[in-house]
């Protein structure tokens, strides 16, 4: 029986307690300083930012809340001593209005793209697309014509490629054996793209000319470059979407904003600090 009127009476303690909890909201007064509160709902959010800090995360609640509660009661005594002037007020009111800028975007960037939207994305990016050539090949960079054609005729004379270009490119890839790896015609200067476009595998053309100087190519090889499959690259469109979706919905509002410049204004009066200064 003693045990039972124990337990009863933790029971009916505990309800009332549990309720109460309940009944906390962000509003909710933790501290005063000086007559201005210090909330619960402050509290959430600068345990938001600490968890960012793994030192943090790992401390208990209980001692977590007193360390916020003491470095929140410090920050507000000491704010009191700040002066609202020009510039503290500019502060505060960019503060605001990025704030609640960042909390509209994150309503829309915390939307999970649909299938479809992620198809459309895949097919704006890579359905119309038509395969391209890319190219294997290896050069040596020279700064003149003579050198190039004296290296291409030491080629001819059965010279090793790689060695040669070991011995007198100019161009970062000398040290690779003149290995410039896989590329697409757009990723280099024209005269260089014509001249590999015009080639056969295991050709080494003549010198060309280009803004980097004179390059003897040896083509090593051609492949098809195909579109990826969706499956492939679904985490990078769904990112594209998301920040397409975020960029339309940041112009959307901006377009059925009323917005009037103020014709006039200096622009050399950004420089003048001083204004900040006034009460």
């Amino acid at each position: 029986m003693l045990k039972s009127s124990i337990l009863a009476t933790l029971l009916a303690t505990a309800l009332p307690l549990a309720a109460l909890a309940q009944d906390k909201g962000a509003d909710t007064v933790v501290a005063t300083v000086n007559d201005t509160p210090i909330t619960l709902g402050e509290m959430i959010v600068m345990k938001q930012a600490a968890s960012q800090d793994p030192q943090m995360a790992e401390l208990p609640d209980p001692a977590l809340y007193e360390m916020m509660l003491d470095q929140l009661i410090q920050q507000t005594a000491v704010a009191e001593a700040g002066t609202q002037n020009a510039g503290v007020r500019a502060q505060l009111e960019i503060q605001r209005r990025n704030t609640l800028a960042a909390s509209a975007i994150a309503e829309v960037a915390g939307t999970e793209p649909t299938d479809a939207e992620i198809q459309a994305g895949y097919d704006k990016l890579f359905a119309a697309a038509a395969p391209a050539t890319e190219y294997s090949a290896a050069h040596i960079l020279v700064d003149s014509q003579e050198k190039a054609a004296a290296i291409k005729a030491e080629l001819d004379g059965g010279a090793d490629f790689g060695t040669l270009a070991e011995q007198n490119s100019t161009g970062p890839s000398g040290p690779n054996k003149g290995d410039l790896g896989w590329f697409s015609a757009d990723q280099m200067v024209k005269p260089f793209a014509d001249a590999v476009a015009a080639m056969e595998k295991g050709q080494i053309s003549d010198p060309v000319q280009t803004e980097f100087g004179w390059h003897v190519i040896k083509l090593n090889d051609t492949r098809m470059r195909e579109a990826p499959k969706l499956d492939e690259v679904r985490d990078q469109v769904a990112q594209m979407v998301l920040r397409d979706k975020v960029q339309a919905e940041i112009q959307r509002l901006t377009d059925a904003a009323t917005v009037e410049k103020v014709e006039g204004i200096d622009p050399a009066l950004l420089n003048n600090t001083d204004l900040l200064e006034n009460e």
